[in-house]
């Protein structure tokens, strides 16, 4: 499990930097009228945060490994699918409005 909670830890930090960045460049969108959406993300991605910068996200990824690392090895193998589906969506999303970013 060390090794596991040290890799997520290390994903989050890569999150965390990546919703930085995409943040500024939604606030700049927003600045030119540009970017009107309600959420980042679906309401049936397994998120129960809606909001239009990535950072809430990633608080709630961070939130649930806090809440995931500190149970016995049961519950942490359990819920640890649905935090990595979490992680890939956001990485995904992250990565995919980089390139755009980039275009």
């Amino acid at each position: 499990m060390q090794a596991i909670n040290e890799q997520l830890r290390e994903t989050l930090q890569v999150l965390y930097r990546k919703a930085i960045d995409a943040d500024a460049t939604l606030d700049a969108l927003q600045q030119a009228q540009k970017g009107k959406f309600q959420s980042v993300f679906a309401d049936d991605s397994g998120f129960t945060t809606q909001a239009k910068r990535f950072s809430p996200y990633v608080e709630e990824i961070a939130q649930d490994w806090q809440e995931l690392k500190d149970t016995d090895d049961e519950t942490f193998k359990a819920g640890l699918a649905p935090l990595i589906r979490k992680i890939e969506l956001a990485l995904k999303t992250l990565n995919q409005f980089q390139s755009v970013g980039k275009n």
